[in-house]
């Protein structure tokens, strides 16, 4: 779709809030709370950004954008070169961390910009008359993005890390303190779903989570061989290109969108051969049956694997 960027706000330091709105004032495809869409910035150049405001709004996507100091290209070239007005491409929004609207209560728990997509959930389940909390945990509160919208909820809690009057963030104790039917969510840094992950295998299915950023090393060694089952294709990965570089480069169509194995966009089915998982999507139990593998990240244990392409 082509979007035009109706404003451009600070939202906090490095952090800019964009107003998506379509050409000719028809509304945009419905999204449930959750959900992202993928911008394409540059030839072969996507990313993905949660879409943070209310689903019940039809005519408006809006997204938090971190400039990211190791930026690739993606926040750095949205910051230095979106502004109101312009028009954008973006594909429809896609939902991987999506809310379960029975449970009997549900926690958010956010670090920095993984506030974004609780901020969709937190007025999807306003409007539901659902009972939640958000624990939202950030660094300073110069770097604490949307607060206005968090003002005068008593089920918000705010930690921010240098200031020490401010309610510390105790993960391990929230989650064994959950009521026993309720769902927890969680979006922020490595670290902090890390710990999430470490103290949340009780819940189970309960337990649901989403990487903005990974700090896996990209497998881009190379020196292995991809069988194409469907299109009879063999394509050997050389050294210093990732797995999606040689199918990309071969014509196969994969998509495509982190680069950093944390959207699930570039999953791939494999019927042979061991993968070299490195991403944050996929689940250990999943990696373990080694039947996909995220091509934009990951690489190959054995000689060669066979991918259902």
């Amino acid at each position: 779709m082509q979007l035009r960027i109706r404003s451009a706000r600070w939202e906090a330091d490095h952090i800019l809030g964009f107003r998506l709105e379509p050409l000719r004032g028809e509304n945009l495809p419905a999204f449930t709370a959750g959900s992202h869409i993928e911008v394409s910035l540059q030839p072969g150049l996507k990313r993905s950004y949660s879409l943070l405001n209310d689903p019940a709004e039809q005519d408006v996507y809006e997204i938090g954008v971190q400039l990211d100091p190791e930026s690739r290209g993606g926040s750095q070239h949205i910051h230095e070169h979106w502004r109101p007005g312009q028009v954008i491409e973006v594909s429809e929004p896609r939902n991987l961390f999506s809310l379960d609207e029975d449970a009997s209560h549900s926690i958010l728990i956010a670090g920095g910009i993984g506030i974004t997509p609780m901020l969709s959930m937190m007025e999807r389940l306003k409007s539901l008359g659902r009972s939640w909390e958000l624990r939202y945990a950030v660094r300073s509160r110069n770097r604490a993005a949307f607060l206005e919208r968090l003002e005068g909820l008593e089920n918000v809690q705010v930690t921010i890390d240098d200031e020490p009057s401010t309610p510390r963030l105790d993960l391990q104790g929230l989650i064994r303190s959950a009521p026993p039917r309720a769902h927890v969510y969680c979006c922020g840094p490595t670290g902090m779903l890390s710990a999430f992950r470490e103290h949340g295998g009780p819940l189970g299915d309960r337990m649901h989570f989403e990487y903005f950023a990974s700090d896996a090393k990209v497998a881009c060694e190379g020196g292995y061989r991809l069988q194409l089952q469907r299109s009879g294709k063999v394509i050997e990965v050389a050294a210093g290109d990732t797995m999606l570089d040689a199918l990309l480069g071969a014509g196969v169509d994969v998509g495509f969108a982190c680069f950093e194995g944390v959207c699930g966009s570039c999953r791939v089915p494999v019927l042979d051969g061991v993968p070299d998982h490195r991403d944050q999507f996929l689940t250990q139990a999943e990696k373990d049956a080694n039947n996909a593998v995220m091509a934009c990240c990951s690489g190959a244990r054995t000689a060669s694997l066979t991918l259902d392409l």
